[in-house]
């Protein structure tokens, strides 16, 4: 399994996924991908900036397909 990460938000992975979708591209078979929002430390140091950003990891199960998504999105 290959896995790639991208910084963007929300709406725009699931813009992606829609894509890929489109493609015939199937979740559970083809890729996967899990969203992770920002986490931000209350405790300490600046509230304004996350200490983790928000990202998005893809997961494919063939290099090809990773290979794809990497040079249309990555």
């Amino acid at each position: 399994m290959r896995q790639i990460t991208l910084y963007i938000d929300v709406n725009r992975t699931l813009e992606i996924v829609s894509e890929l979708k489109k493609h015939g591209w199937v979740m559970g078979k083809d890729f996967d991908f899990a969203y992770h929002k920002p986490i931000y430390d209350d405790f300490g140091g600046s509230n304004w900036e996350p200490e983790l950003e928000k990202h998005t990891v893809f997961s494919f199960y063939n290099d090809i397909n990773a290979s794809y998504f990497m040079l249309r999105w990555g």
